[in-house]
């Protein structure tokens, strides 16, 4: 039986809304920016340092330094405190644990952050991947972004590539990859019909009938 849902999408395809809807028609738990809060509140540091994190790598000179700092047998003995450091790698380890606990209720839908890969083979999880034609996703960008219009398929492609390249740095695994995912859906299709498809391709359709029933 299905017991959570990972939303993975294309920046600009409305995956996370889509995401939103679902949550909502079956009366789940939805998994997005409370996870970011959620995060900063057990590794104890602010919630803009956590957002740094989410779903990027740290930057490149960051990541230099600290694979010399972990492969020099010459270095001195480590700064007090280094353990506690937050970055992408920390956040990476939180998160994993914390979808695992989300597993274990059930009942929830996570938008992002690598729950697809994180949570590969585990029984009760259902993987989506929702893209978009460009022409789409370029009007979804300029109409919540028109000071940045201009740069629409820029940052889009931008945005894809970084979430890419961290799913391929911390899971090894290509985010794009259809072998992932138990269902992929095109977003110009409709949010009615995308939450239509994944409850009968999750076997949810009475699940969200008895939750639509008790909420009338």
């Amino acid at each position: 039986m299905v017991r959570i849902i990972t939303v993975e999408r294309e920046y600009g395809s409305r995956g996370a809304e889509f995401a939103h809807h679902l949550a909502e028609r079956l009366g789940w738990r939805l998994i997005d920016e409370c996870l970011v809060e959620e995060i900063a509140h057990q590794a104890r540091v602010p919630k803009a340092t956590v957002m740094s994190c989410d779903e990027r790598l740290d930057p490149w000179y960051y990541r230099v330094g600290k694979a010399f700092w972990h492969g020099s047998v010459d270095r001195a003995p480590a700064p007090t405190g280094t353990s506690d450091v937050f970055d992408s790698e920390r956040m990476v380890t939180l998160v994993r644990d914390y979808l695992k606990d989300r597993v274990q209720e059930g009942n929830c839908v996570v938008v992002g952050r690598g729950a697809a890969p994180a949570l590969l083979g585990t029984p009760g999880a259902f993987h989506i991947f929702v893209y978009a034609a460009l022409s789409r996703k370029v009007k979804w960008f300029q109409q919540n972004f028109p000071e940045q219009a201009a740069r629409a398929e820029e940052e889009l492609a931008a945005t894809d590539r970084r979430r890419a390249g961290y799913v391929r740095s911390f899971y090894h695994q290509d985010w794009a990859d259809r072998h992932l995912y138990q269902l992929m859906l095109n977003s110009c299709m409709g949010m009615d019909a995308m939450v239509a498809a994944t409850l009968e391709a999750a076997a949810l359709v009475g699940a969200a009938t008895s939750v639509a029933g008790s909420a009338r």
